[in-house]
């Protein structure tokens, strides 16, 4: 009777370590990123059976997989740019054309972005990413 309760906490317990980890962002590695999509079924099952332990576990298992995009089927909406394509947007000192960066950013996506919001906010790169893109850093 005791291997029986051992096995049945073990196997409790590796499938709660599962949820927690979140089922799409552990199978599905190469959707992360994507913005939105069709639900994949499987993978929003698989969450929800998180659910049926605990309700923390599930959860978790939720917001991970819909924060990192796991959860969407293959074909859905990405957010990526080439990065050369961005470097045209780079002024000769480092700064940002922000003009520019938002037609090419349209061109490419299709996306209007508001870059000429009040609210947005900018952040300096490190001294390794502007040496990576070939910049020196703005005094």
């Amino acid at each position: 009777m005791r291997l029986h309760t051992r096995l049945l906490s073990g196997a409790i317990a590796i499938s709660l370590l599962i949820q927690l980890a979140a089922c799409g962002t552990i199978f599905y590695p190469e959707r992360r990123g994507q913005i939105s999509g069709q639900i994949d079924p499987a993978v929003a099952i698989m969450d929800a059976i998180g659910l049926l332990f605990y309700i923390i576990p599930g959860l978790l298992a939720f917001a991970v997989d819909f924060i990192t995009g796991a959860i969407y089927l293959p074909g859905g909406k990405h957010a990526q740019v080439d990065p050369q394509l961005l470097q045209k947007a780079v002024n000769p000192d480092g700064s940002i054309d922000n003009l520019r960066l938002k037609a090419i950013i349209e061109e490419q996506t299709g996306q209007q972005l508001p870059l000429d919001n009040p609210y947005l906010i900018q952040q300096r790169g490190n001294l390794q990413q502007l040496a990576s893109l070939g910049l020196q850093p703005a005094a």
